[in-house]
């Protein structure tokens, strides 16, 4: 009897110390984590604003300025580091591939969710999936072998371009918009679904009606999550965009998104020089604008939770 005793008290011992052993260990993953986040920003905002408080780049030409030469000076003794090509670019191909790409996922998401389920579970869900899990390269291989050739013999220009890099980019952000949105739709509420069409309503205004309007947070947020891929999309632009330092005048000249600079510039650089920093501040720019989406998303989510 008294050894029984002594058992049962040192199970909830042995409890407390495994419970106690899972906080830390929990505490300790998420301190690593918050130092890791908090040790690339460091590193980033250092680097990247050494451009213009170590080299004396200006900030006003950073953003404005067309030409982009870090390894020269201007007349003032500035290095020219005009990166308004470089985000002009990003934001066009990023802006027009979401603009391509967002009905067609929607609507894959409608007919996968309310048109025909049991189809869009059995074989158009694993398609998607297994879209999602290509590597960019070959994205980029297909745009290259594909695409271009296609804008150069059916169109215009030498196939590199704006066009090739929104066409390529549209086809990598569809997967994911697409899942994100079946989710979104997924959680829309059956009761909806059965009061409106209860209340006389057809199939196709219930789902423009109810059901897109009741998840419309769930689906900005997948353009949200398609957009921020594809702004931070390098190899499969780099191979496709042309990789050229100005403004196009139209889709089909090449033109160059801050990836692709990165991408082919930091292995050519001297670590502390003009040239290296000034591609460390393409690089906190990616950083800025992967937080304002972030943002954007909580916003959305915040607004969700409210309504």
């Amino acid at each position: 009897m008294p050894e029984d005793i002594s058992l049962q008290l040192l199970k909830p011992n042995k409890k407390v110390k495994i419970e106690r052993m899972g906080k830390i260990l929990a505490f300790t993953a998420v301190g690593i984590t918050i130092a890791i986040a908090f040790a690339i920003l460091f590193l980033v905002s250092s680097k990247g604003l050494s451009t213009f408080y170590s080299n004396k780049g200006s900030v006003i030409e950073f953003f404005t300025g067309l030409k982009w030469n870090p390894g020269a000076v201007n007349e003032l003794g500035k290095p020219i580091i005009g990166a308004l090509p470089f985000i002009f670019g990003s934001f066009v191909v990023t802006i027009l591939s979401a603009l391509i790409c967002a009905p067609l996922a929607i609507g894959a998401a409608i007919f996968m969710t309310e048109i025909s389920p049991k189809f869009g579970k059995k074989i158009l869900q694993p398609v998607i999936e297994l879209l999602v899990g290509i590597p960019s390269v070959v994205y980029g291989f297909i745009g290259l072998t594909v695409v271009v050739p296609f804008i150069r013999d059916h169109l215009t220009g030498s196939g590199f371009g704006i066009a090739a890099g929104t066409i390529v980019l549209s086809v990598m952000i569809l997967p994911t918009i697409t899942s994100l949105s079946t989710d979104a739709i997924k959680g829309v509420p059956r009761q909806l679904r059965e009061a409106s069409l209860a209340l006389g309503a057809t199939r196709w205004q219930t789902i423009y009606r109810v059901i897109l309007k009741t998840a419309r947070p769930g689906l900005l947020t997948a353009v949200i999550f398609g957009m921020a891929r594809a702004f931070g999309e390098a190899l499969a632009v780099q191979m496709v965009i042309g990789n050229s330092a100005v403004i196009p005048s139209s889709l089909f000249e090449p033109a160059s998104t801050l990836t692709s600079i990165l991408t082919m510039g930091m292995g050519y650089t001297v670590m502390g020089q003009a040239e290296n920093n000034a591609l460390w501040s393409l690089a906190l720019v990616l950083l800025i604008m992967s937080f304002i989406f972030i943002i954007a998303v909580r916003m959305i989510g915040k607004g969700k939770k409210t309504a």
